[in-house]
């Protein structure tokens, strides 16, 4: 949630803090600011809503910013108070001279700011951040040292955070730290950055740092110096980062999502290039650290995910069950970090997020680490936090995603696991080599028949408008399937808000039966296999109850042209791998929707793309 940027040097500072917040935007976009130091003055500027209305209050104001060489700016997703001008970003204390950006959620604010209040503070928001404003602020009067006034302030901080904070009496300086919220340093020359992200800094700097917790960074125009949480300097890892600034333009798309979309077949060849080179060759999975033995040991696969990532990992367990003979259980991440668990050494723990910093599958993941269990990490962020918690990892090599709405990343999933139980299988031993040969066969020729689906569009679009005005929408699936209405259903909702619900299909009539009208659009995944038959079955009975029927299928039946209102085929694949060509035209119809009704595709109102609060 909420992007950072930090920036010192001699370049226009407010035009690095909003270039690099508007390659954040996806991170929240409820409110933005900026605090910089200029004339010898902390001085705040904020606004309510998109980032363009600060940008406009910022060219209103360029006199006043001038000659400012250091500031931090934020981009907002509400969770602590709503999202209005004063609860946005940067906050500050009594004074004035101190500003804080902040990302995460300070547990104990309450008490904090009860005590604060105490002692003088004067609090103007909602917010938990202002209270570490005031609580670095009376460090600070103490201490005369910022940097030692953060050191003593987040001792007692409560929480997940990343800050940066700046103070009109110690010239050209921000200092950052984190704790359980991804924070970088971007290092330049006579200029240096911190951000929440990657996109934020890339267009200035290829050069960072990665801040591991309670580790504080104090930066200067020609210093990036780092302290661990005892005060002693430490001599961080330099990396390189992995993106070029080309990737954050649209392409002559008219939404980053369509061309995320179109991007799917070639990320599914990134991701088998060095991993499968034809049918006969054997899966290589070199930071997958798994051997027979290991395997020999292994009592179940306990999978951790939230969104879009949890229908993948339902898909994984379909997979590796299929393949691996291994019983799979897939769980929120969310709820399993809430429950007493039977985690243990014979557990593989397989956390999936596109971030790498979601909050409740991290927090799972360690949970599961301190049991003992081998974690293997699935992300598009080897860089990440859940990276470093990894005795595995599966990076799915995606590419930097900007819509809110994940498409290429979810295939990236999926082909992590295809992939992950293609290698568990061929060490194990536990599938037909020939049958193996089949499945790797498919998976190498499916980008081609991906791209041939997007070629042909125009029913899609045809559909997507007929049905545009709906209130209600239902997918339904079977089998391997389910985790597909699961996922097209949760991309109309994200950015159409239309209500979508995705069932398998055998549970229809078990309730949700009795919503079925002439109002009611049904879409059924029928891909050809063994679920086939009673798939269209259940079609027949939402049909008979008068539903606007829509079949999702690669079968050539003409028959189903009398049964249903429209026919989306797509090429045909083998069952298992279904899903990788069933999700392509749900994606589609959902953003198809969503530009005919006029919504921001992109960025749906109350979403972030990286969830790093619990």
């Amino acid at each position: 949630m909420c992007g950072i940027v930090g920036y010192v040097g001699d370049k226009s500072v407010c035009e690095v803090l909003t270039g690099g917040l508007s390659a954040l935007e996806y991170r929240g976009y409820d409110s933005s600011g900026v605090a910089v130091i200029a004339d010898n003055e902390t001085k705040i500027y904020k606004a309510e809503g998109k980032l363009q209305n600060l940008k406009d209050l910022l060219a209103e104001k360029q006199n006043e910013v001038k000659t400012a060489r250091v500031g931090i700016g934020h981009i907002r997703w509400a969770t602590h108070g709503i999202p209005n001008e004063i609860n946005a970003h940067p906050h500050t204390n009594n004074d004035g001279k101190l500003a804080v950006v902040h990302n995460g959620i300070i547990e104990n604010y309450k008490e904090l700011r009860a005590k604060l209040e105490q002692q003088g503070a004067i609090f103007h928001s909602e917010t938990d951040t202002e209270t570490v404003a005031h609580l670095v602020s009376q460090k600070y009067n103490e201490t005369h040292d910022l940097k030692e006034a953060v050191r003593l302030a987040t001792k007692e901080l409560e929480g997940a955070y990343a800050l940066c904070i700046i103070h009109k009496d110690v010239k050209d300086t921000i200092i950052a730290t984190r704790r359980n919220a991804p924070l970088l340093i971007g290092l330049g020359e006579g200029e240096n950055f911190a951000a929440s992200d990657v996109p934020a800094i890339i267009e200035h700097t290829k050069r960072a740092i990665y801040l591991d917790d309670n580790e504080i960074a104090v930066l200067t125009p020609n210093s990036v110096d780092v302290y661990d949480s005892d005060n002693n300097k430490i001599n961080p890892k330099v990396e390189l980062l992995p993106w070029e600034p080309i990737t954050l333009s649209k392409m002559g798309y008219k939404h980053f999502m369509l061309k995320e979309i179109h991007e799917q077949p070639d990320v599914i060849r990134n991701f088998l290039s060095g991993k499968l080179h034809t049918a006969d060759s054997k899966a290589i999975l070199n930071e997958v650290k798994l051997d027979k033995e290991s395997l020999k040991n292994l009592n179940r696969i306990q999978v951790v995910a939230c969104g879009t990532s949890l229908h993948a990992a339902i898909v994984g367990k379909y997979i590796i069950e299929e393949l691996c003979n291994i019983p799979v259980d897939v769980e929120a991440s969310s709820e399993y970090i809430y429950r007493t668990t039977v985690t243990d050494e014979h557990t593989l723990v397989i956390g999936v997020s596109q971030s790498g910093e979601t909050a409740d599958t991290l927090t799972a993941v360690k949970q599961s680490k301190a049991r003992g269990s081998h974690i293997l990490i699935i992300t598009n962020r080897p860089d990440s936090a859940m990276a470093r918690e990894a005795d595995s990892l599966i990076p799915v090599d995606a590419g930097i995603e900007v819509s809110v709405a994940a498409t290429k990343s979810y295939v990236a999933q999926l082909m992590a696991f295809y992939m992950l139980a293609i290698h568990l299988a061929e060490i194990k031993g536990s599938a037909d080599e020939n049958y193996l040969k089949e499945i790797k066969n498919e998976l190498l020729v499916l980008p081609q028949k991906i791209e041939l689906l997007l070629t042909k569009k125009e029913k899609i679009q045809k559909c997507s408008r007929m049905y545009s005005s709906s209130k209600n929408f239902i997918f339904i699936a079977r089998g391997i399937n389910f985790a597909t209405a699961l996922e097209g259903a949760l991309k109309l909702k994200e950015i159409s808000y239309i209500n979508a619900t995705g069932y398998p299909a055998g549970e229809l009539k078990h309730g949700p039966i009795a919503m079925l009208d002439e109002t009611l659009p049904v879409l059924s995944i029928m891909m050809t296999g063994k679920v086939y038959e009673k798939i269209l079955s259940n079609a027949q009975e939402s049909k008979a109850r008068n539903a606007r029927m829509i079949a999702l299928t690669d079968s050539t039946d003409e028959k189903l042209e009398d049964l249903f209102d429209y026919v989306l085929n797509v090429p045909h694949v083998h069952e298992l791998i279904s899903p990788m060509m069933a999700i392509v035209p749900l994606q589609l119809l959902a953003y198809y929707i969503a530009e005919f009704l006029g919504k921001d595709v992109d960025q749906p109102r109350n979403l972030a793309k990286s969830v790093t609060v619990e």
